[in-house]
């Protein structure tokens, strides 16, 4: 099944895919449907759009918290002249910091270096709290396309990440939420970053140095997640800031980020 949440009549709405149309459905967001506990294959539509009408927001608007795994491909931990740490490195975004899948992508005029990182989005589906590994797959609602754009000036004068990385607005989400059965738990898929229709970065989720299961588990003995909380996975290697010279995002450009079987997001760059 493939889930969005759609700008619709005012509010943003969840809706369900059927073919070429969306059910729009009674809930805010599918943070909030997730929430809700309800059966997804049990949803009543209040209203029909077809897909090449929607306008598409963050999948998820309302996540109690959005967690990501930073250094999580062994060719990105080289480009950036780092090292494993040998467990997860984690830091965080807020729901402000989101964007849609196709929205405009407006660069922060106090920003000269601002970059790309296609990412696996993974969103949980019920409680979790000291999961086991064994476990911890039970827990996954769907999987999306995420690009933590990140403003590495920022991201460098301390040495923590997190002021790089919370820019609002900045990280596209989307465009669906796909569920774990139509993508092999997304176990193996191709993800790529282009930017100008060249390809920037090129490499596949098997790659992961933690995996979504260990991902889970291991955030699960720190923090509960919630249904409906968004986690990102980590970016491959090609980044702009591990080229020679460094390349960044110009007003004018067009970043599409792909993950195979889950879908494209598209933006355009635009001067803040």
């Amino acid at each position: 099944m493939r889930f969005a949440t759609l700008r619709h009549n005012g509010s943003n709405a969840a809706a369900v895919r059927e073919g070429d149309e969306y059910s729009i459905l009674p809930y805010g967001d599918v943070s909030e449907l997730l929430r809700s506990g309800v059966s997804l294959d049990t949803l009543t539509p209040i209203a029909k759009v077809p897909v090449s009408a929607a306008d598409y927001a963050p999948v998820v608007t309302t996540a109690s918290k959005v967690i990501c795994l930073g250094l999580n491909y062994q060719d990105h931990v080289a480009e950036m002249g780092r090292k494993s740490a040998g467990v997860p490195t984690l830091f965080a975004k807020y729901s402000e910091t989101l964007m849609g899948a196709f929205d405009d992508l407006v660069l922060p005029p106090i920003s000269a270096t601002v970059d790309w990182e296609v990412e696996l989005g993974v969103i949980i589906g019920r409680k979790a709290r000291n999961v086991s590994l064994e476990e911890a797959e039970s827990h996954i609602a769907g999987f999306t396309v995420v690009n933590d754009v990140s403003m590495r000036d920022f991201q460098r004068r301390t040495s923590q990440f997190l002021q790089g990385k919370m820019f609002e607005a900045t990280t596209p989400v989307g465009p669906e939420m796909v569920t774990p059965d139509e993508v092999d738990l997304a176990r193996d898929l191709r993800v790529t970053t282009e930017l100008d229709g060249e390809i920037m970065q090129d490499s596949r989720t098997s790659h992961h140095i933690t995996t979504v299961a260990e991902a889970i588990s291991y955030i699960s003995s720190i923090i509960t997640l919630q249904p409906g909380d968004l986690i990102l996975m980590g970016t491959p290697g090609g980044v702009g800031d591990g080229r020679d010279p460094k390349v960044f995002m110009k007003p004018g450009q067009t970043l599409v980020t792909r993950i195979e079987g889950i879908g494209e997001m598209r933006n355009s760059v635009i001067a803040g």
